[in-house]
């Protein structure tokens, strides 16, 4: 199976634990043992992303591990809008953990990733730092939207088009 496709599952699964801790964070007491689990597995899966996407970005650019190509070859615009997904997604994801690390940073307290203490400024900015995670969430916000178009472009492929756009990505099943 080719790195590329190794790695977007990865990144999916990943994207899951990232906002499904986030969101689960709201049922956990403030400061408890549970929160603080949910809140590091959070930040360590994004920044696990993070890592994963400049993977995938270098293979991109090294054009040697490539995605498999679509057949039939889509039309134009097709895939003109699969680039210009693709690669919101792509500075969606990488922009994401950047700003997360930046806003923990600059908040001036302790905080974790895989259970180790990261840096953090003596003197915190926090207006700065709620600024900051302020456009953490709007993007996050507009990575859910932007994911949800690319799965229903995947399904629309698949069940409209009838191409194996969705196929070619799926690890386990058997190509048309």
């Amino acid at each position: 199976m080719p790195w590329q496709i190794r790695l977007h599952w990865l990144v999916a699964i990943l994207l899951v634990i990232t906002c499904v801790t986030i969101e689960l964070r709201g049922f956990a007491e403030p400061g408890s043992a549970p929160w603080y689990a949910l809140v590091v597995t959070h930040f360590s899966s994004g920044v696990t992303v993070f890592a994963l996407m400049l993977a995938r970005l270098f293979l991109l650019l090294c054009r040697r591990h490539a995605s498999p190509a679509i057949a039939p070859k889509p039309p134009k615009w097709q895939t003109g809008m699969a680039h210009l997904t693709h690669t919101l997604i792509y500075l969606l994801l990488l922009t994401l953990p950047v700003l997360g690390v930046y806003s923990r940073y600059l908040g001036g307290k302790e905080w974790y990733l895989f259970g180790l203490s990261m840096p953090f400024t003596d003197v915190a900015d926090r207006p700065q730092a709620r600024m900051i995670i302020g456009w953490h969430k709007t993007l996050a916000s507009f990575g859910y939207w932007l994911i949800g178009l690319h799965a229903a472009a995947a399904l629309f492929h698949h069940y409209i088009v009838k191409d194996n756009a969705l196929v070619r990505m799926l690890p386990l099943m058997k190509k048309r």
